[in-house]
């Protein structure tokens, strides 16, 4: 392997573990906002984006990127000062922390563009990290005169216990002391072969009911099998919430501190702490913080001691994770090799049908058609293998749209309260990564000027905090994602009035436009309804991309709005493009392929069967008008006359439009992959590619979602009368 293959290699990998913990401490980040809104921060969740950074120190020192290293160290002192009472959360360093995040993917985005780790096209971000915390350096969390009344833990904590407890754990233990939290020891015994299992069992159920601060390896343990691990707990709650939620747990239980014990109070009612190892408790670290904490360690707690000889006998060199990343482009090439299969399959096929067609021959047809099936059925399989790889969920962008919702609402002096609702939702990674732009835009104008001004929401009798909802979720073969706000709504005649001004629509046409139709006028470019341009939005760029961008990758945006009320955004998209089942249909004697996802039902239809309904054919559906598109004619290649007896048609449905296609004849279903046009052919309208086949024929695949959004908005001989609308 070539040294620059080598470093090509590495840089992915750099980039790849890079960028899962910038997503991991933004969804940190953004619940410890919310904690801070209400109150405090969980400690636990503190000392995570402490070790995470952490990490990303690390990871930056090793491939010698020097900005990111300088920048996460400035940033994990900020946040070792959080987690040790020394300085407070504030908004102002929250703003910091999340403007570094910023500046990691800035730095991540010159390194992949470049295609060279060491790229220096990035300036060092030290100053404007240290400007960030420059308000917040006295905001500590107690003053001098309170870090004297904390409680000093040796007064009344057993000192082998304090031996071995952490930095931050030990200023834990203060805090809650110094709350009057009673301190309790619990001495659970665990499996050696199901530890990690059964201690965040255990950790999940004192969470509810209290702080856990340390958990250590107990060396009074006789069961080789077996391994007791003492638990130092401040209770939050009383001690029947204990042990509810103990219950079905064999432990033993001993109260270290009563309840609001004050510095230096005698009392008779403490448990002696048994001899316990001087193995340090993150000896015990799950899979989750395994990455930061030998090294953080060594820094704290200098001279610890050795592993207990039992839990030596369970290490074992194999790696605790079964996970591995495969880049998005290598996919790409096992998804086209899948659709070559594909076309070698159906060749195969053909050919097993033609032998059938000769007597001599048929044994041999026979064994082929076996064999075939057998092939058809591990093919099968293997698309699906690739497809669910190449699946992710969407809180992959709701994460990143989180971080940027939170920053272009603190630039308009906005409080926006986003939720988010089936993060969960799995669709194909490209088109993820392709959502993400304009998925932003609609939430960056819902914030600019959807939202109304906080005296303006009171006014109207609106709670001060806007909200945003983000919401996902499948229907059938395609992904909606759901963009909903509380704010003003659109102004109906307002966007006319800017169409009309602009040139985009004319007086006569606007008369005679649906409701629907005039909200979709803000998708025409340089249609805004806001009269001074501002750095999030008002210049009229950005709806036009968004409907751009969603109709490449065969969706459709879809807008509902209310005066007053608020605006929705609905956005209809493919759950994959990768491979695709379609039908394949005759027109005027060419073969096109339809994408099955976007068909609900086909039907035989004749010239009888239709009617003109405002001069646009219409076919009744269960008592439903059903518009109808003769796909000759909108090729271009139209043909006089009724329909002609005998014609299919297709009920094509996506998002709340259906349509019928009307095309010749059905020749069958099969999947096909889609292969770009090329440049010269990009701009080529109602197509979203060309399939092979086999036998060297090929078909083009008919972009449906185009088709209906023309057949609606563009062509005035297909516009859709408001009757129609369901």
């Amino acid at each position: 392997m070539s040294k620059g293959s080598q470093g090509n290699k590495a840089m992915k990998e750099f980039l790849s573990e890079a960028q899962d913990f910038v997503e991991s401490l933004s969804r940190n980040l953004i619940e410890i906002d919310k904690a801070v809104k209400t109150g405090e921060p969980d400690p636990d969740m503190v000392n995570e984006v402490f070790r995470g950074w952490h990490t990303l120190k690390g990871l930056a020192s090793t491939f010698g990127v020097e900005p990111l290293s300088l920048l996460a160290h400035d940033e994990e002192s900020l946040l070792d000062d959080i987690r040790l009472g020394r300085k407070v959360f504030t908004p102002h360093i929250l703003d910091s922390l999340f403007e570094s995040i910023e500046e990691v993917t800035k730095i991540l985005g010159i390194i992949n563009e470049s295609g060279d780790i060491k790229a220096t096209g990035y300036s060092d971000t030290r100053t404007k990290t240290t400007r960030g915390q420059a308000p917040d350096s006295g905001a500590s969390g107690q003053s001098e005169d309170d870090n004297t009344s904390l409680v000093d833990p040796k007064n009344l904590i057993d000192s082998e216990i304090l031996e071995v407890l952490t930095e931050f754990e030990e200023h834990r233990l203060q805090i809650n002391l110094q709350q009057g939290q009673a301190i309790y020891k619990l001495r659970i015994s665990f499996s050696l072969m199901s530890i990690d299992q059964e201690l965040e069992d255990i950790k999940g159920r004192l969470r509810p009911v209290g702080e856990v601060i340390t958990y250590l390896p107990s060396s009074e343990s006789n069961d080789p099998d077996m391994l007791d691990i003492d638990v130092l707990l401040a209770l939050h709650q009383n001690r029947k919430d204990l042990d509810t939620a103990l219950e079905g747990v064999s432990a033993d239980i001993g109260t270290l501190v009563p309840a609001k014990m004050t510095p230096g109070a005698r009392f008779d009612t403490v448990i002696p702490a048994p001899p316990t190892a001087e193995q340090p408790s993150d000896s015990l670290v799950t899979d989750h913080d395994a990455a930061a904490a030998s090294e953080i360690e060594r820094q704290e707690i200098p001279g610890r001691g050795l592993v207990p000889q039992q839990k030596e006998q369970s290490i074992s060199l194999r790696s605790v994770s079964q996970s591995v990343r495969v880049d998005i482009g290598k996919l790409d090439h096992l998804m086209n090799v899948v659709g070559e299969l594909n076309i070698i399959r159906n060749s195969i096929t053909k050919i097993s049908d033609e032998l059938r067609s000769i007597n001599e021959q048929r044994d041999l047809a026979n064994e082929l058609h076996r064999v075939s099936r057998g092939f058809d059925r591990r093919l099968a399989e293997m698309q699906e293998g690739i497809l669910e790889v190449r699946m992710v969920p969407v809180s992959q962008m709701f994460d990143r749209l989180s971080r940027m919702t939170r920053k272009m609402s603190r630039g308009v002096e906005k409080e926006i309260n986003l939720v988010i609702s089936g993060a969960d939702t799995e669709v194909d990674k490209l088109i993820i990564e392709e959502l993400s732009d304009p998925v932003m835009h609609i939430i960056r104008n819902a914030i600019s000027h959807g939202i109304e001004d906080t005296g303006e929401r009171r006014a109207g009798g609106k709670p001060e905090f806007g909200t945003v909802a983000l919401t996902a979720y499948q229907k059938g073969n395609h992904i909606l994602i759901e963009v909903e706000d509380d704010g003003a709504g659109i102004d109906g005649e307002k966007i006319l009035e800017v169409a009309i001004d602009k040139g985009q629509l004319s007086r006569e046409a606007a008369a005679s436009l649906s409701e629907r139709e005039i909200l979709n006028l803000i998708f025409l470019p340089g249609v805004t309804t806001t009269a001074e341009a501002n750095e999030l939005s008002g210049r009229g760029v950005g709806m036009d991309v968004v409907k751009t961008n969603i109709s490449a990758l065969s969706g459709v945006v879809e807008v509902q709005s209310e005066l007053g009320i608020g605006t929705k955004f609905t956005i209809t998209m493919p759950v994959t493009l990768a491979i695709i089942p379609a039908l394949l249909v005759s027109v005027d004697e060419n073969t096109f392929a339809v994408p099955l996802n976007t068909v609900a039902e086909a039907l035989t239809i004749s010239g009888a069967d239709v009617k003109k309904v405002m001069g646009i054919e219409t076919f009744t559906l269960r008592g439903q008008t059903l518009p109808l598109c003769r796909m000759d004619g909108f090729f271009e290649r139209p043909r006089q006359g009724p329909i002609p007896k005998g014609s299919r048609l297709l009920v094509a449905s996506l998002g709340q439009r259906r349509l019928g296609l009307v095309v010749d004849e059905l020749l069958g279903q099969q999947d096909v992959v889609i292969k770009t046009l090329g440049r010269s052919l990009d701009e080529t309208r109602f197509f979203a590619g060309a399939t092979d086949l086999g036998d060297q024929k090929l078909s083009l695949v008919i972009d449906t979602a185009a088709v209906i959004e023309v057949f609606f908005t563009s062509n005035e001989d297909f516009t859709q009368p408001a009757a129609l609308v369901e």
